[in-house]
Formats: C-alpha cells, structure tokens, sequence
C-alpha cells in the first residue's frame, strides 16, 4: 500500500526568482506589480450583456494599517465596472448605496477589512460565476496567511459556526444587492451569508483564491477521515489519472489516503477471471478506513465483489468514471436497452474492452444490482448532471452525489501561444487543431466523424494536431498533421494545449470529458457534441460550443471557428476563467465534501472548509507552483509493436476473441509461476 507523501506540493514548481524574498501570502509581486496569472476578461459576459456594476466597501477610518495594500489590490483587479469605497464603520447599505440597493439591476457589493487584499482576477472569477449562475451570493476561498500561508478555507454552504477560530472575513464573498436588501449591516458579511443560507437562498462557491487575510496562527483543521482510494491498474490512463486527481483533493482537504492498485497483486490480463485479491484486501483491513473511494476496476476485474466484502468493514463510494458498475460488462451501452431489462448472453459487445464471456455476464449485472440495492450499498459520485441522471435510472434506491473532478489549474494554465509554438516546432500563423484521445484513432471516440469534420476544413493555414496513441497518422489523410503521440507529463501537455487555437471531440460516450477541460484551462476553447457528459465539461457559449449530434453539424461549426479568430479568443478566455472556479482540487474537494456530508459520511459542518497551506500551489497565482504529475499515459510503443497492432487489426480487428484472451491470461499466470520460482531460488 502506497502512503501519501508528506509534501503534497512536490515535484517541479515555478518558483520565486533568485534574490527575492517568497512573500507571505504567496502570491508574488501583488498588489504592486500586477501578476501573470490575471484572466483576460473579454469587453461583455458571454451572452452579450454588461459586465456586473460591483460596490467593493472597506469599512475604516483611513488609518488602519495595510489600506494601502487593500486599496491596491482593488487598483490592480482591472475591472472597470468595480468602485471602490472607504467607508465609516457601522455603515449599512441603506447608508452607503440609497433605496435603490434592492431594485433589479442595483448590482453586486463585496466588504473588505482594512488589510485584506482580494487576489488576482478574484473580482472577474466572481463577477462571471454570479452572472453565469444567478446565484444571491459568490464565495470564493480566503488565503490566511502570518510570516507563511497558513491555510485555505471557504464559507460552508451551511453557515456559520459559533465560536469559530478564524478571524472575522467576508471579503470573499460577491453579494446582490437587490437579494441582500438594503438594511442589512455591512459589518458583518459572514452574517449576511448565515442568513442567505438559514433562507434557502441559491449560493455558489468557487475553487479558486479571491482573498489575501493575515492570521496571527494557523486554523485549527476540520473533520477528517482515513480513506483509502482503490483502482484497478493505478493512475495511468484517464480514468486512473482522474482517481489521482481526487485523492491529491482529498489530502489536501486534510484527509488521510492510501492507495491500493489491485494489478498489483494480479496481472490485467486476468480481470476476466479474478475476483478475490487476498493481499489487497488484507492491507485496506489493516489501514482501517473510514472510507474506501473505488474507481475504475474493471482494469482489473470484471466483478464488484470485492466491493461487497469489503463494505461489511468500510462504508464504499464508488466514482463513476464509467458506467461499468451498472452494467453487465461494458463500460458504456451505447444505446442498448438491455441495461435497463437485464444484461444477459444476448449481449451485442461480449468481445469489446471489457470483455466478458456471454455466459457469465447476466450473472454479474444480478450481483452488481445486488450490491447496489443492498442495505449499505455505496454511494455513487458521479462526476456530471448527465452521469448523475444515468445512475439514478439504473440504480434506483442507490444513493448518488454529484462530485466535480478536480484538475491541476495551476499547470493547465494559459502561455505565451506564439512562444510556446517555436518551442514546440509548430508553424506560427497557422489555424491549429487539436484532437486527444489516450488512443486518438478508437472508435469509441467517433473517429469517423472526427476526421471528416477536419477533412472539411483542410487547406493552407490550417494545421492539426493529434496528441495520443496513433499507430498510423497516415491513414487519417490529414495533410499538415503533427502527432507527437502520448504525452505523460502534464505540464508538456499543457503545452501542447495552450498553443493550439481550438480542441474538437467527436466523442459521444463520457461521463464528463476531462480533455475538455484541461484544454479550456489552457485558454483553448473544445467543439463537441451535445452528448452525455460533455455537456458539462464543455459550458456551451462559455468555455466552447456544443452541436447536435447531427450529420454535418460538427464540420458547419468547425468552419465557423475556424474564420472567427475573435469568437475563439473570447470562448478561451471565459473557459480560463470559468473552468479554474469549478474544477480546481479546491472544487473537488468542496464538492467531494459536500457528497460525504449528504451521506452521513462526515459530521454536517458548519462554519469553514479547511484546506492545508499547499493547496495554494494547485493555483497559477502561487509565487510556487506544484509543477504536475509525469508518467501519466504509457509512451509510445516501438515500431514493431505499432506494426504487429495494425496486422492484429487488419485481420481480427480491435476487439479480443475469447481464445486469445484466454491465451494471455494462461501466459501472464506462466510468467508470475516463473518469477516467484525465482524468488525461492
């Protein structure tokens, strides 16, 4: 069993140049000197109207120590729509903004303490998610920090506690005017928020800093639990990095986590016939979790029993990477009813990943529903509306929480376009299209469709991109293509992302789509269809666009983009912006702690969610940086594996017939008999 490391935030970072001091609240250079991480904000919101007018109040005297900083800060956010104001103590908003601060348009207010300083971007980041949501209030997480950062934290959606130990705030939190009221005292801002959440008032929260606090000490950590995060084949792949992901969001919230990779007990050719993993369960037994989180297992086996015995010690979730757990076999039913009547023999796709003998899969989807509807069944995260909305059809009575992924924002950033193409080799001027996949050309991805869309918009000056295992980048017939194939590290990747001027997916099966994402992070706006979870990892009109899964729709749009650079760049900047508040590990980790709570999992919390000081490295504004995870796909195979692929294709085609499989797993048994002879010897 693999144990969390100390330092969450190691590995490469960008760090504070040579010579100067890390300042205390982390953040280098601010308010003075401005800061790379700022969003560029696009003239109007993405539908076409004003920007938010926004009321920042100080409460002071004019002489408290550090207003300077706190009126910089306001300078420095480039929000023109913002006015500032210094105001007595004890001001009301009746007082500060007239009988009109209840009337529809009246516009948004946030309160500062003399000192405090909002973050970069916080005005936009907040401004963008009230306009997008329609939400009374937008709080977002609040840097404290002494001679170091101290920690992060963030209001909880179910008010304030009494007697809480962390100093006074509010300036992290975006009111409407016109849902506040205008007798409400400007002084107590956490009280405004106790009160909007005692009323059911729609709140949002987002995963990103907006406020700088001073802290004489450290916060005192909240609830936490010793969880246990079980795979199939580990962290490789997207769904395992996606585990990953979440476990990095859950230390980070305070919690304690082991991993536990079941391949590491028995080979992946064997998950058509392993059940049990002896040594894997023995050590989740000894690490005594509060909380066993399970997610892609089919990797390694093609039952959840494990999950039932391992449920009568643990309570289990289990992340709906893909719709495997409510399945007889597959990963997703592609428009087959049988889910819903019974997977059984008559399965249309036995021999497809992953594979399961006919005869055997009517059995598993009876014990998979058994295992749900069973008392103390798991509780299932699902990571989009559209994946929630499958699991409640599927598994009726099962418990369900929706959870956002989380994702590194502080390595999926946006660059310099034109620097990062020379260093990448890839032509200056040029319209560049991206397309990634772990394998590009699958054809669960709709390749088809995919490359006749791309097809359609050939031509001079506009170039393509394909990241990901492609056997034969010729046989795509897209002339000037660039495949560098899998790319492992994250910040390479990002790299590739942010030079490129759109991302396309022809994709209709994902629980959410996490390319999407990572390239929106990176300014790169995704066209995709309006299918399954891709209508939540693409914000249409916000982060990207989405099509009807019509003929010729994805190619008309694609055209479109392709001739409207200025529609492109505004897309990329509000994903930026958008993306970076609702999937960041903070995100995740709120989301995640909202889910435990609901399930009785954690202690309701009132008061503030908590989160370690290195969080703030997950963060593009960091003075250091948490530099991503390497070694996250596998790398490209030699060219007599690609060859020896292509021949398997060409006569047997993708899938795997029952006697071959049968045949490695017989050969990965001979090979584990050798090697533990070996031992002995």
């Amino acid at each position: 069993m693999k144990r969390p490391s100390d330092d969450l935030a190691d590995g490469a970072r960008a760090a504070v140049p040579a010579g100067l001091p890390r300042p205390a609240h982390g953040v280098a250079d601010w308010p003075r000197g401005g800061h790379r991480s700022a969003p560029e904000r696009p003239d109007t919101l993405p539908d076409g109207r004003p920007w938010p007018r926004l009321r920042v109040v100080t409460l002071a005297d004019g002489t408290e120590g550090g207003l300077a900083d706190t009126l910089a800060s306001v300078l420095a956010q480039a929000y023109p729509e913002a006015r500032h104001d210094v105001l007595p103590a004890g001001t009301s908003i009746a007082d500060a903004f007239g009988t009109g601060a209840d009337e529809p348009g009246a516009g948004h207010v946030l309160i500062l303490r003399a000192g405090d300083m909002l973050a970069p971007g916080a005005l936009v980041a907040l401004a963008l998610e009230a306009a997008l949501t329609g939400a009374a209030a937008v709080a977002g997480l609040r840097v404290l920090y002494g001679e170091t950062v101290l920690g992060l934290d963030a209001p909880s959606l179910r008010g304030t506690a009494s007697g809480d130990d962390t100093p006074p705030s509010g300036g992290e939190i975006l009111f409407d005017l016109a849902r506040v009221g205008r007798a409400a005292d400007l002084a107590e801002p956490a009280a405004l928020w106790a009160r909007l959440t005692a009323s059911g008032a729609p709140l949002a929260r987002i995963g990103r800093p907006v406020l700088l606090q001073g802290a004489s000490e450290p916060p005192a950590r909240g609830a936490s639990l010793s969880i246990v995060s079980l795979t199939g084949t580990g962290h490789r792949g997207g769904a395992g990095i996606a585990q990953r992901r979440l476990g990095e969001a859950l230390s980070l919230a305070g919690h304690r986590l082991a991993q536990v990779a079941l391949t590491d007990e028995s080979p992946a050719a064997a998950a058509e016939w392993a059940d049990r993993f002896p040594r894997a369960e023995a050590a989740i037994r000894d690490f005594a979790p509060d909380l066993v989180i399970a997610g892609n297992l089919h990797g390694a086996t093609r039952s959840l029993d494990i999950l039932g015995r391992l449920r009568t010690e643990s309570p289990v979730a289990v992340v709906l990477h893909d719709l495997f757990p409510l399945t007889g076999r597959c990963a997703y039913p592609k428009g087959c009813t049988r889910i819903v009547t019974g997977c059984d023999a008559a399965c249309p796709t036995p021999d497809e990943y992953p594979q399961l003998r006919r005869g055997r899969i009517a059995d598993e989807h009876t014990r998979k529903r058994r295992l749900l509807a069973g008392a103390a069944g798991p509780l299932l995260l699902a990571n989009s509306d559209w994946t929630a909305e499958q699991a409640r059809g599927h598994a009726p009575g099962t418990a369900v929480a929706r959870v956002a992924l989380a994702f590194p924002t502080g390595v999926f950033a946006p660059g310099d376009r034109r620097g990062l193409r020379h260093r990448l080799g890839l032509p200056g001027d040029d319209v560049l299209i991206l397309f990634s996949a772990v394998i590009v050309d699958a054809p669960d991805k709709g390749v088809a469709d995919l490359v006749a869309a791309l097809r359609s918009v050939a031509g001079p000056g506009v170039g393509f991109v394909a990241i990901g295992r492609l056997d034969d980048p010729a046989r795509l017939g897209l002339p000037n293509l660039y495949a560098p194939g899998p790319i492992a590290e994250e910040a390479d990747l990002a790299a590739w992302y942010g030079a490129c001027d759109l991302h396309v997916t022809a994709s209709r099966l994902e629980t959410l789509g996490q390319t999407p994402i990572e390239a929106g992070l990176c300014g790169t706006p995704t066209l995709a269809y309006r299918a399954t979870g891709l209508t939540s990892a693409v914000i249409d009109g916000v982060s990207g666009r989405l099509v009807p899964e019509e003929p010729g729709a994805l190619a008309a749009a694609l055209k479109d983009l392709v001739a409207d650079g200025a529609a492109r760049q505004r897309l990329g900047a509000f994903g930026r912006i958008t993306l970076e508040s609702r999937f960041s590990h903070a995100a995740a980790a709120m989301s995640l702690d909202e889910a435990l709570t609901g399930a009785g999992l954690l202690p309701p919390r009132v008061g503030r969610v908590r989160f370690a000081p290195e969080m703030l490295a997950r963060f593009a504004l960091a003075a250091e940086r948490d530099g991503g995870s390497g070694g996250t796909v596998d790398a490209l195979s030699p060219p007599i594996v690609r060859r020896l692929r292509r021949a398997k294709h060409a006569v047997l085609g993708r899938n795997l017939p029952f006697w071959m499989r049968r045949g490695l797993y017989l050969a990965a048994r001979m090979r584990g008999a050798l090697r533990r002879a070996e031992r002995r010897a």
